[in-house]
């Protein structure tokens, strides 16, 4: 799914050079759910912003589902991200005047997709998260979780098949960030990628496998031996698997 070789990122600050990726190495299985830990700094954000095709690197190779990110122009690599790239942010980057239906429409507008279909899809994917009752409600209506939720909805939209999440729980108490976690979980059973970048140890139990990072390396890659486990209502998980299967 995810092949890095030697992988640099270099900054220039003044006189100084920053290398917030330094050479990194990595496979990433299809399907895996692997989450990026490290101290601030580490490159962590850095590392997923690459791998999302939204900044470019110094050095290096990314390759993706068998694509040479290197090798797309701006256009191409517009396209291979709202197409195969779902990416979720801590502050959710909701716009506040839109309601939800409008603010999950808006990848598919990128990708052309008919007004028709575009409602369909967002109502499917805002009801698979658990928000049927919010899809009218404006952002600053909800809180953090339904905001998170909805910007988890957004990202699925174009049934990408690769999911990035930069801190997804940070913003949010423990018992709501595991929810969300819960969601990944079942995303990841049906058998979607997810790379998550996290500071938190605990969430990072919820991944089969932790690459920690420290001064833009890869310190070294841990399988979770026993994934903890936050499961979604049966109900839930059952509309979010149709919502991906049937509407796409």
């Amino acid at each position: 799914m995810i092949k890095i070789h030697k992988l640099e990122k270099h900054f220039k600050t003044g006189d100084t050079e920053v290398k917030a990726v330094d050479g990194v190495d990595l496979f990433i299985k299809p399907g895996e759910f692997a989450a990026i830990m490290g101290p601030s700094g580490s490159g962590k954000s850095t590392l997923l912003y690459l791998l999302g095709a939204m900044d470019k690197p110094t050095g290096g190779k990314i390759i993706i589902d068998g694509k040479n990110l290197d090798d797309l122009n701006d256009i191409e690599c517009s396209e291979f991200r709202n197409k195969k790239l779902g990416f979720i942010f801590q502050s959710f980057h909701l716009l506040p005047r839109m309601n939800l239906i409008r603010n999950a429409e808006i990848p598919m507008i990128y990708a052309q997709v008919k007004p028709v279909i575009r409602k369909k899809r967002a109502l499917a994917m805002l009801s698979a998260v658990g928000l049927e009752d919010r899809t009218k409600h404006f952002p600053p209506q909800l809180s953090g979780g339904q905001c998170q939720r909805a910007a988890i909805a957004r990202a699925l939209v174009n049934n990408p098949s690769l999911l990035l999440a930069d801190e997804p729980t940070g913003n949010l108490d423990s018992k709501t960030g595991v929810e969300i976690i819960g969601i990944f979980q079942a995303l990841n059973r049906q058998g979607m990628t997810i790379v998550m970048v996290t500071h938190d140890e605990g969430m990072a139990m919820y991944a089969q496998s932790i690459i920690r990072m420290r001064d833009g390396r890869v310190e070294k890659v841990e399988k979770v031996e026993k994934p903890l486990k936050s499961e979604l209502p049966v109900e839930l998980e059952s509309s979010l698997k149709e919502a991906l299967n049937e509407v796409f």
